[in-house]
């Protein structure tokens, strides 16, 4: 199922629940979001509510949405850059843009829908919506992915990540000047108290929220003034991790569309106009899983992928490093 959250605001008080949700650009009749309500998918500030509840300014609003049935998940003929492959799993260099798999509101173009045009041979997973997906980037996050093909393959995969034995590492280029040269970042990650799709790092009291503990590894590999490009690796694997992470230490990462935007905003401002350019043109936030290794399922050896950055990430990279540090 897929969580969906909503905080209400001062404007919308007083509205019905139902009606509320048939508005909140979830694609939902007024009778669907009724029946979501009976059905005890939709609570407000953790407690089961009546489908014609009026709502207070502050109140929260959690939403488990049905998985979308199989049959809505279509094969897709979209190019895959497919680094590996054998009868257990596929070793994929997602492009960003791509979203990994199905959910609310989107059923198709996804790498799913690609892998199924792909190959038929794809193990269950965790749903009908997700088959063979061990792990997940966002999608404006490019890199490797591994995806099991059998559900033995499966199993192992995701043992592999539940015990941290698969070394995943990220490329990602920062605002700011890093000054450690290595530091681990161990911060929780919960719901940001307000904006309920974004994730939040929380030092202290949890103030109610739901915390998971996170760790995330940073080591500095250039510094380029006003931007630094360091290699991050997962410890865990919450939601939006290395974003959150990066961004809680005060250096979000360049082109993300959600965290540290005020920040990024008063760094482009000082930009030379050709480094902002490049900046400009990137597709997506710069942040690439390039270095994946694991055990491989059947065979026992260890597997090790690696994956460039994409173009415009690497011009912007070669840029800064052949230019006078950006002061």
């Amino acid at each position: 199922m897929a969580d969906v959250s909503f905080t209400v605001e001062p404007a919308q008080a007083g509205k019905r629940l139902d009606a509320f949700l048939a508005g909140a650009s979830l694609g939902l009749t007024r009778s669907q979001a009724e029946r979501l309500v009976k059905d005890g998918r939709v609570t407000v500030d953790g407690r089961p509510v009546v489908p014609g509840r009026r709502l207070a300014a502050g109140e929260i609003i959690e939403i488990s949405l049905p998985e979308p049935a199989a049959r809505e998940v279509g094969a897709e003929r979209i190019p895959l850059d497919i680094l590996f492959e054998d009868d257990d799993l596929i070793v994929i260099n997602k492009p960003r843009g791509m979203v990994v798999h199905p959910g609310a509101g989107r059923t198709s173009g996804t790498l799913v829908n690609a892998l199924l045009a792909h190959t038929p041979n794809l193990a269950a997973g965790s749903g009908s919506h997700r088959p063979g997906i061990v792990h997940r980037l966002d999608r404006d996050t490019s890199g490797l992915l591994v995806i099991a093909k059998t559900d033995a393959a499966y199993a192992s995969l995701s043992r592999q990540v539940r015990r941290r034995e698969m070394e995943r590492r990220y490329l990602a280029l920062v605002w700011g000047e890093v000054r450690e040269d290595r530091l681990l970042i161990d911060v929780p990650i919960g719901r940001h108290r307000r904006e309920r799709k974004r994730m939040a790092a929380v030092v202290g009291s949890a103030e109610g929220r739901a915390l998971r503990a996170a760790h995330t590894d940073v080591a500095v590999l250039e510094r380029f003034g006003m931007m630094t490009l360091v290699e991050a690796r997962l410890g865990t694997g919450r939601t939006h991790q290395i974003r959150v992470h990066l961004a809680h230490i005060g250096h979000p990462v360049v082109g993300d569309p959600v965290y540290g935007l005020r920040q990024a905003r008063r760094q482009k401002a000082a930009l030379p106009a050709e480094v902002l350019a490049l900046v400009q043109q990137l597709s997506g936030q710069a942040l690439h899983a390039h270095y994946l290794r694991f055990e491989h399922p059947a065979r026992g050896q260890e597997l090790s992928f690696s994956a460039p950055m994409p173009p415009d990430l690497a011009r912007l990279v070669s840029h800064l490093a052949g230019g006078v540090p950006i002061r």
